[in-house]
């Protein structure tokens, strides 16, 4: 029987790309047989069983076989959920490693301080993961909150156009023009002329959140 080291990836937002994590593997030296990943998936609110590709781990993998993550946070950010599905890979004769500090976690020893030992470790690996994504949390949180109390202090990305602009745009909308027209007369992005004929509202409390 061939023996298969499958990568996961769990990409969750648009700043993580799978494409780099796999780079990171190969460039550690792992050997990668296959990728399986998730995307646009919350380590905290789906457990690794519930994810369309997660699951197809606990159906693939079999003794024998290496499951390598970037991390064990890409499991999941809950402990119970991280803790569970790396002992089960065990249990099964897989060898769990890590890309981050090249962590290996197997069934191979029957000495129970040594086991004891592994799945400390695993708690402590796990229970740091889901820490870290309640610290996250909290502090977008309290971003948040900062910014519904001060808008003057977050006043959002500054308008890539001033007062001027967005009656130029409405006067040659006026006139007949197309957006591409009115983009090119005025020098901004179909995207910002669009913005400021369809949210006026929305462009007016801009500029005078930047005093505009």
């Amino acid at each position: 029987m061939n023996l298969a080291a499958i990568f996961y990836a769990r990409v969750s937002t648009t700043e993580q790309t799978l494409d780099h994590q796999v780079k990171q593997a190969r460039d550690a030296g792992f050997h990668i047989d296959e990728v399986i990943s998730d995307h646009g998936v919350s380590g905290v609110k789906h457990r690794l069983i519930e994810r369309p590709e997660g699951r197809r781990l606990y159906d693939k993998l079999r003794h024998g076989d290496e499951l390598i993550i970037r991390w064990v946070d890409r499991l999941g950010r809950d402990y119970n959920d991280v803790t569970d599905a790396i002992r089960h890979f065990i249990r099964m004769g897989v060898t769990v490693r890590t890309v981050i500090s090249n962590m290996t976690f197997d069934g191979v020893t029957n000495d129970p301080v040594q086991m004891a030992v592994r799945d400390a470790m695993v708690a402590f690996l796990a229970a740091t993961a889901q820490a870290q994504a309640e610290a996250t949390k909290t502090a977008q949180r309290a971003g948040i909150d900062a910014a519904m109390n001060d808008e003057r202090k977050y006043p959002g990305r500054k308008p890539s156009f001033d007062r001027q602009a967005t009656i130029e745009v409405r006067n040659l909308f006026n006139k007949g023009l197309g957006t591409s027209a009115v983009a090119n007369e005025v020098g901004l992005s179909r995207q910002a002329v669009l913005r400021i004929r369809d949210d006026p509202k929305g462009v007016e409390q801009a500029l005078q959140r930047w005093g505009m």
